[in-house]
């Protein structure tokens, strides 16, 4: 058996490897992961050429991850080009260690909060991904200190050359332990680089993997920019203006699956999710209706969708994006099979262009922009869609309808017109013709906070500000979200969190923890208010399920957030601050004077929500405790 034929399993990988690659739908090494494994494990360094996109990350990582022993010691470290690949790749260490205790990695560059590297540090991480600059402060302040490292990877070593890293590199390289692994990718090899690897790496096995040409003629790809927020609106908007039959929808994990089947259940579209956790029985019978047509859509994960073949399936739907091109192939080719033709698209964030760009590269592929679409077309779609059912409908025996719409003209006193509009109107309630408008909607919702007597300090003039002008006592209930300044139209909700001014918090802590924990930007951020014991703050509403449950262990100045929706929530005093609990008594706590002005630090990226996942081995985004201000 030649080595690219091998499975995982024969390249020795561990069972906890082994269970990951099996629920991330892998199912067999890709030329550079077949080529790259074997030498790695044995402790012998490697020389890689191949482009982005062709699974090189699984080629290092799964073997190094194989000798990580449960040490609380940088023992793996990996140098990228860029802030965006450093996370990418700390994540793809992540969904392979999935199963392995006590494992940690962390991801450093600059513009994150020294401070809060420093904090993570201290827990001991087995692998360490970082820019090179960041690697090289940390390592001259001896807060990364590389005495037991085992492996050091340089991945795209031509980028970090074309940014001027190569005498950071060296540097590193002088600063590691001289018996350790060395394994060194690049899609191209310019002279220096061949200057380091051959300074540096001892008799190094040599992988090339040419770029090989998958392109899908038959299948039309395109991909829709939007913010993580803005998905399920942008994917119920697609999925009403195209014209097809069955599609597949493809997700990430099993929880997406089981939740994005049941928001689209609740919007009348008949659909199913499809994970590796249903029956085989359950599997079975999901495909089956998708064939007979009595389901119109599957959700599905990657090793779900294995070897999936529907004659209906005419769009495969990426929502979320693929790690890798291989997967993405692997995905779009459910449909255009046997001369049939098809279409993928493709849901990207702001964050995920880059990935974008790397597909098109691997896949030598084109794929084009294409824009949501508006509230206007999807009523027209609606309204043709309606026409022609109405039309089917037509060449029945109509007469006894004929006169029952004269009796009711008759009984009503009404016109055929009228009549026909308000049995239209009837008809489509389940779903609407015409979409709402979001300025009418956020306009409503601001008019009964208004009607409600809802008492609301200003906003700040600059954008991101929150300011309380004057103090104010706190209330027995803690009220609705209010309206961003600069954002108006964006649907808030107040959240309450279990950390207030008695443990040292400020605004600018707050600002940190959930702009960096849970990538959004602070923009987005809205009015936040602090008390003795509890604090609360307006966010986006439709906070992702995980995101939330992160930010529930996230601690700020030592405690952990336990943040949870507002609601309906009344605070009684308990001597030192307030507590929550369910409408109770006319007791009030007393009052506590708000912080003042201040400017929150500002997130990356520019939408609510960052296509990027909460990293539970990431610590939380704090600063030092301030002490509290004195009254």
């Amino acid at each position: 058996m030649s080595s690219d034929e091998r499975t995982f399993r024969e390249l020795g990988l561990s069972e906890n490897l082994l269970r990951a690659l099996d629920e991330l739908g892998y199912e067999k090494p890709t030329p550079i992961q077949s080529a790259s494994i074997d030498p790695l494990m044995a402790g012998k360094d490697i020389l890689g050429q191949a482009q982005t996109g062709t699974g090189k990350t699984g080629a290092f990582a799964l073997p190094l991850l194989n000798k990580v022993t449960s040490q609380t010691t940088p023992q793996i470290l990996v140098l990228a080009p860029t802030r965006e690949l450093a996370v990418q790749v700390a994540e793809a260490f992540s969904s392979y260690a999935k199963f392995m205790k006590n494992f940690h990695v962390l991801p450093i560059y600059g513009g994150q909060s020294m401070q809060q590297q420093l904090n993570a540090l201290k827990r001991g991480p087995q692998v360490i991904v970082g820019t090179p600059g960041r690697v090289m402060d940390h390592m001259r302040r001896g807060t990364l200190k590389l005495d037991s490292l085992k492996a050091l990877v340089l991945d795209e070593a031509d980028e970090m050359l074309k940014m001027g890293f190569i005498d950071d590199i060296e540097w590193i390289l002088e600063h590691t332990p001289s018996e350790r692994q060395l394994a060194l990718f690049s899609a191209t090899m310019p002279e220096q680089i061949k200057r380091v690897a051959n300074q540096h790496l001892r008799s190094p096995v040599h992988v090339r993997i040419e770029s090989s040409q998958t392109t899908v003629e038959s299948i039309e790809q395109r991909f829709v920019q939007v913010s993580q927020h803005n998905k399920l609106e942008a994917l119920v908007r697609v999925l009403e203006v195209e014209n097809t039959e069955g599609i597949i929808i493809f997700v990430r994990t099993r929880n997406s699956c089981v939740e994005l089947a049941e928001k689209l259940e609740a919007r009348g579209y008949a659909s199913s999710p499809l994970h590796g956790d249903m029956n085989q029985q359950a599997r079975e019978r999901a495909v089956e209706q998708l064939k007979r047509g009595k389901l119109d859509i599957l959700i599905a994960t990657d090793v779900a969708a294995r070897g999936l073949d529907v004659e209906r399936i005419g769009h495969v739907v990426n929502y979320d994006i693929p790690y890798d091109a291989e997967a993405y192939v692997h995905r779009i080719g459910r449909t255009g099979r046997a001369g049939r033709t098809g279409m993928a698209i493709l849901f990207v964030t702001s964050r995920e262009m880059r990935m974008l760009r790397t597909i098109e590269r691997s896949t030598n592929s084109r794929i084009s922009p294409m824009k949501i679409p508006s509230p206007e077309t999807v009523a027209e779609r609606r309204l043709s869609r309606l026409g022609e059912q109405l039309a089917e409908t037509m060449n029945t025996d109509l007469d006894f309808m004929k006169d029952a719409v004269a009796q009711l003209c008759q009984q009503l006193e009404v016109d055929t017109d009228l009549l026909a509009a308000a049995l239209l109107h009837q008809v489509q309630q389940e779903r609407p013709l015409q979409l709402p408008a979001i300025q009418e909607r956020a306009r409503d919702e601001r008019n009964e906070r208004s009607d409600r007597g809802s008492d609301r300090g200003d906003r700040g003039s600059e954008r991101g500000e929150r300011r309380s002008r004057e103090p104010r006592p706190m209330p027995a209930s803690l009220g609705s979200a209010e309206a961003l300044k600069d954002n108006p139209d964006l649907k808030m909700c107040r959240y309450v969190i279990d950390v207030g001014r008695e443990n040292g918090v400020g605004v600018g802590n707050i600002v940190g923890a959930i702009a960096n924990e849970a990538n959004i930007d602070s923009r987005y951020i809205g009015a936040i208010q602090l008390y003795d014991a509890v604090t609360t703050v307006d966010l986006p509403d439709g906070m992702p399920k995980d995101v939330l449950q992160h930010l529930k262990k996230v601690r700020v100045c030592g405690k952990p957030l336990n943040i949870r929706e507002a609601g309906d929530q009344v605070f009684v005093d308990s001597g030192r601050g307030a507590r929550s609990e369910r409408p109770s008594g006319d007791r009030k706590p007393r009052g506590d004077r708000p912080m003042g002005d201040r400017k929150p630090r500002a997130a990356s990226g520019d939408k609510p929500f960052a296509d990027r996942k909460p990293r539970a081995d990431k610590p939380a985004g704090e600063r030092k405790p301030r002490k509290p201000r004195e009254e």
